[in-house]
């Protein structure tokens, strides 16, 4: 099958799931345009800001389109490209989606309170709790996630060979590798990949405070910003080129941990607003690179051009997929049973519950029209879907699947040797591929792009993740202590706590084994979110089928995944951490259950004697 059908078939579906579906949605929670935002009711010209649509949903879409839609996909290519790309299409419809527009709407009808306040009113002070500490534990999780993805990313190495890329002729910086497999000796040279991309982000946060100072004091143009900032990740790629930085994964690690302790505690617009708005240029060019490879470069490149610089075992049809359609057995062998572990593999893709922090932290004080929450909410979590089901398809298309679950899935001796689960490397060679195929450029120039696309993701990712943890462990400190002692007020308590558990996670556990159970939380956490919304809902006499079913779908889900991940991964490797991570999530699952029969089954809402005008 040409890579490019998925994507044909997707977006048509998308298009009428928006103008049907969404329509259908947006008539039951009675989106009214006439009605004022708190954007125009609250405006402080701080944090309740009237902005027009197009700059709302680019910060919409920035924050909520993380590593997961890139990670997800890559990882649940293991059961094959089928029934991950049903999921992801029928989960952006029938629950991202869904999920999406009704925190943003009800947000927005909450006068711009945040889903913890929203679950606080809806479900009581015990909602309210469970609604912070499973944003907690999975805020944790994708730290440990995305410090392992990002250490794995920046130390990549790949032999030229393999990749189909002379020696001679590479912009990567080489080395010579020895290894011992199966008692036989190989030695080849290999491309440092992740050095340039090492450099870049060295680089491109060195020089976020400066481009911070001339946007927020100096109050330089918009225009002149975003040129500087092209220039800066220019240079940051030239300078890779010729400078990549080769540092060892436990070195990496550290560093980073010590950057976003550092980056947790300073004010936004010296280092993660402006370095954000450098990475932006990369990201948002690698999501239409994407489309243009998948689409148009399927369609008029039924095939490479011509024979690589190497010609190797490896080397596949780009512009054709050639993975298998379904692949149980060895999926169930490497995550889990295809249900419930598939499910929560491919999370942002399909439906993510960080996405409500992000709905009701910031663009729901920002929205100048109520209306707008349908093409903010319900459309940036299609347009994350184009994202995931693009990935997918170049995973499918670019990479040999012999080789692809060999970089993701390594077995026990290469494990043994060093080799770890590293999912960004399989997607930046397949970007390689494709874009040998359709533009005619070297493979490892698209493989390099590939890992700067994902890093620019990764990162921003943790350094949020941080920041929003510390803000919520505060807040959980001020639900269990009357008057919070003065440690647990402070940002290196909290920020620390949050860098040093995450540490401690990444410890011994591959992207692999700690994706499933980032998944799993974050499910959860939507599914407590639709249940806030339900409630929400019902205290306004109104239909609730298209929220409950999601709702009670991932609920069944992520305990199921829960326990299967406790007894058959966790408890088998003796992993200590995420053994304590499951067992705490299962207990606020049954939390979860307890809650549900209490405030939605029964009708009632102790929380909220009065039903609200809204």
């Amino acid at each position: 099958m040409n890579v490019s059908v998925p994507m044909i078939v997707t977006i048509p579906l998308f298009v009428v799931a928006y103008f049907v579906y969404a329509r259908y949605v947006a008539a039951v929670l009675g989106v009214d345009p006439s009605r004022q935002p708190p954007a125009v009711a609250l405006r402080d010209d701080r944090d309740y800001v009237p902005t027009r649509l197009g700059v709302v949903f680019s910060h919409h879409f920035a924050s909520i389109a993380g590593g997961g839609p890139i990670l997800g996909p890559t990882l649940a290519m293991i059961y094959g490209y089928s029934l991950t790309l049903v999921w992801i299409v029928l989960g952006c419809i029938f629950f991202g989606g869904v999920h999406d527009f009704t925190t943003l709407f009800v947000s927005v009808r909450e006068r711009g309170k945040s889903m913890a306040e929203v679950a606080r009113k809806s479900l009581g002070e015990f909602g309210f709790f469970l609604f912070i500490a499973f944003t907690i534990i999975m805020l944790l999780m994708v730290c440990a996630a995305f410090l392992n993805a990002t250490v794995a990313a920046l130390t990549s190495k790949y032999p030229l060979a393999l990749m189909g890329v002379d020696e001679r002729r590479t912009i990567l910086r080489t080395v010579i590798e020895t290894k011992t497999v199966g008692g036989v000796e190989t030695t080849a040279v290999s491309g440092i990949i992740g050095g340039i991309a090492s450099t870049s982000v060295i680089v491109i946060t060195a020089c976020a405070p400066f481009l911070g100072w001339l946007l927020y004091i100096r109050k330089i143009p918009v225009s002149a910003a975003a040129a500087l900032a092209f220039a800066i990740c220019a240079g940051s790629i030239f300078v890779g080129i010729n400078h990549p930085v080769s540092i060892s994964p436990d070195l990496w690690r550290i560093i980073l941990c010590v950057y976003v302790l550092l980056a947790a505690g300073l004010p936004v617009w010296i280092v993660l607003q402006p370095r954000d708005f450098t990475n932006a240029f990369i990201l948002y060019f690698g999501i239409a690179l994407i489309l243009v490879m998948v689409i148009f470069g399927g369609l008029t490149h039924p095939a490479l051009p011509g024979p690589a610089p190497l010609e190797t075992a490896a080397r596949v049809d780009a512009f054709h997929i050639h993975s298998p359609a379904s692949n149980f057995e060895e999926g169930a062998g490497k995550l889990g049973m295809v249900w419930p572990i598939l499910f929560i593999t491919v999370a942002c893709g399909a439906i993510s519950g960080f996405h409500s922090l992000v709905a009701g932290g910031t663009s729901s004080k920002q929205l100048c029209s109520e209306a707008h929450t349908k093409a903010i909410g319900y459309g940036g979590m299609l347009l994350e879907g184009v994202l995931a089901v693009g990935v997918l398809s170049v995973v499918a298309a670019g990479i040999e699947f012999g080789e692809y679950t060999r970089i993701v899935f390594p077995d026990r001796e290469a494990a043994a040797a060093g080799a770890r689960s590293n999912p960004i490397l399989a997607f930046a060679l397949a970007m390689g591929a494709l874009m040998h195929g359709s533009l005619g450029l070297p493979r490892d120039y698209g493989t390099v792009f590939g890992i700067l696309l994902v890093e620019g993701f990764v990162v921003t990712t943790l350094d949020t993740a941080v920041r929003l943890n510390r803000y919520l462990l505060e807040e959980l400190w001020a639900i269990l202590f009357r008057k919070p002692p003065a440690v647990l007020r402070s940002y290196v308590t909290n920020a620390g706590l949050v860098v040093a558990l995450a540490y401690l996670l990444t410890l011994g556990s591959s992207i692999d084994r700690i994706w499933p159970i980032f998944g799993a939380s974050n499910q959860l956490l939507a599914a407590l979110v639709l249940i806030a919304v339900a409630v929400w809902l019902v205290n306004r006499r109104k239909p609730v089928w298209f929220v409950v079913l999601p709702a009670l779908f991932m609920t069944v889900t992520t305990i199921a995944s829960l326990v299967y991940l406790l007894a058959e991964k966790h408890l088998k490797t003796m992993n200590y951490p995420l053994i304590v991570s499951d067992a705490l999530l299962i207990a606020l699952s049954a939390g979860v259950l307890v809650m549900l029969f209490l405030r939605f089954f029964r009708g009632t809402d102790a929380a909220a004697t009065e039903r609200p005008a809204g």
